[in-house]
C-alpha cells in the first residue's frame, strides 16, 4: 500500500508540473504553439512517465532503507538520529547569517542551495560521528549502566583498533578468524599498506604477482562483508622509508593493536611497547594437546626411521610416529598415545596401535 501512494504521489508531482508548467514558457513561444491544449497533453503525459521512473527508483530506495534500519541494533539508530539532529541544528546555526547578507537579486538561487548542500553535510558528519563514538554518547546518556560503571572503575577497557599488516591480508586467516568473532574492534588498513599490496601484484615475478592479487581479492571481500568494520587510513610517514615502521609508527600514533604474522615485525613491536597480535602466536596456542592414552584416528603414509615404526601426520601438520605401524602403511589406523616431545622442528606424538586395531 505504502509504495503504490509513493509511485502515485510521484506521478501526480510531476504530471502537475507538466501541466502547469506550461504557463512559464515565454510569450514568444507561447505565440508560436498553435494548440496550447495539445502541448499540454504532450507534457502532462511526459511528466506522468517521469513520475513513474522516479516513483519506481524512490520505491527500491526505500525499500533498502527500511531493510537495513530493520537489521540495525537499536543503540545504533539511536545514537544516528542523534547525530543526525546535532548536524542539523548545527548547520542551522552556522548558516543563519548568510541570509542576513545583501545579495543581489540575479543570485538569489545562491542562499538556498547553500543552505541545502551545508545542511547536507553537517548531517552526514553528525551521523559519521555517532557511529565512531555513540558508545560513549551512551554511556554519558546513561551512567548507570554496567559498562559504564565498569569504564569509570577501569574495569573494562575499549576495544583497540587492530592495524593489519601486509603479510597479515595476503596469509588469508584474518577472513576466518573475523567470521568467528575472536576478532573484535575497528580493522585499519594504511594507504601504504595498499600501495605495496599493489607493487607486489604488479611484480615480474609469478609468485610475487600471484601473492598481491590474492591479497587485494582477500581485502575487498572482507570490505564487502564487513563494511562498518574495515576502514582504509590515508596516513602516511614520508620520513620513514620501511612499511614495518610506518605500520609500528601509526600504531602507536591512535593507542591501536598490530595484527600480523611477521616474526620480526612482531618483535620489533613488542620492543617499542606496540601491542601485538601474531597470528602464528594464535594458530600455535589453539592446536589440540595430546595427553597419553588419548586416541587418534590416523594414516600412516610411510615408514619410520625404526624397524616396524609408522608414520602419520595429524591436521596440523604434527608428526605422530607409531610403534609397530610399519604394516599399516596406507590405511587408517586408532592409535593410543604415549607420549609427545617438543623439538626444535615442532612438537612429535609417539604413539602405538589402540588394542582394538591389534586383535582386529
Amino acid at each position: 500500500m505504502l509504495d503504490a501512494i509513493i509511485i502515485l504521489s510521484f506521478i501526480l508531482a510531476a504530471a502537475g508540473i507538466g501541466f502547469y508548467g506550461v504557463e512559464l514558457l515565454p510569450s514568444s513561444t507561447m505565440q508560436q504553439v498553435t494548440s496550447i491544449e495539445g502541448l499540454r497533453l504532450v507534457t502532462t503525459g511526459f511528466g506522468a512517465l517521469i513520475g513513474v521512473a522516479v516513483g519506481l527508483s524512490a520505491q527500491t530506495t526505500y525499500r533498502r532503507m527500511e531493510a537495513q534500519i530493520r537489521q540495525m541494533p537499536v543503540e545504533m539508530l539511536l545514537t544516528r538520529a542523534v547525530g543526525l539532529v546535532i548536524g542539523l541544528l548545527v548547520a542551522n546555526l552556522m548558516l543563519a547569517p548568510l541570509f542576513l547578507l545583501p545579495i543581489p537579486r540575479e543570485f538569489a538561487f545562491i542562499k538556498p542551495l547553500v543552505a541545502v548542500v551545508g545542511s547536507i553535510l553537517f548531517a552526514f558528519t553528525g551521523v559519521t560521528l555517532a557511529d565512531s563514538h555513540g558508545r560513549a554518547f551512551l554511556r554519558l546518556i546513561n551512567p548507570n549502566s554496567v559498562e559504564s560503571i565498569l569504564m569509570a572503575e577501569g574495569t573494562l577497557k575499549p576495544v583497540a583498533t587492530k592495524v593489519l599488516d601486509t603479510s597479515c591480508i595476503i596469509d588469508g586467516r584474518i577472513e576466518q578468524l573475523l567470521e568467528t568473532g575472536f576478532v573484535e574492534g575497528q580493522i585499519l588498513v594504511a594507504q601504504f599498506v595498499l600501495q605495496e599490496l599493489q607493487l607486489v601484484a604488479d611484480a615480474s615475478n609469478d609468485l610475487k604477482r600471484v601473492r598481491g592479487r590474492r591479497g587485494l581479492d582477500i581485502l575487498k571481500r572482507l570490505m564487502e562483508t564487513y563494511p562498518d568494520r574495515i576502514v582504509i587510513h590515508s596516513a602516511d610517514y614520508e620520513d620513514i622509508n620501511t612499511v614495518d615502521a610506518k605500520l609500528v609508527r601509526l600504531a602507536q600514533e591512535i593507542n591501536g593493536t598490530l595484527l600480523t604474522n611477521d616474526y620480526n615485525l612482531s618483535k620489533v613491536a613488542s620492543v617499542q611497547k606496540v601491542p601485538v597480535l601474531n597470528i602464528n602466536d594464535l594458530t600455535q596456542a589453539v592446536r589440540p594437546t595430546y595427553l597419553p592414552g588419548d586416541n587418534i584416528d590416523l594414516k600412516i603414509v610411510k615408514e619410520g626411521k625404526e624397524p616396524a615404526q609408522g608414520v602419520g601426520y595429524l591436521e596440523d601438520g604434527t608428526m605422530v610416529v607409531v610403534e609397530e605401524g610399519g604394516i599399516h602403511i596406507g590405511g587408517e589406523l586408532r592409535v593410543v598415545v604415549t607420549s609427545a616431545l617438543q623439538t626444535s622442528a615442532g612438537r612429535m606424538i609417539f604413539a602405538r596401535p589402540h588394542a582394538s586395531a591389534v586383535t582386529g
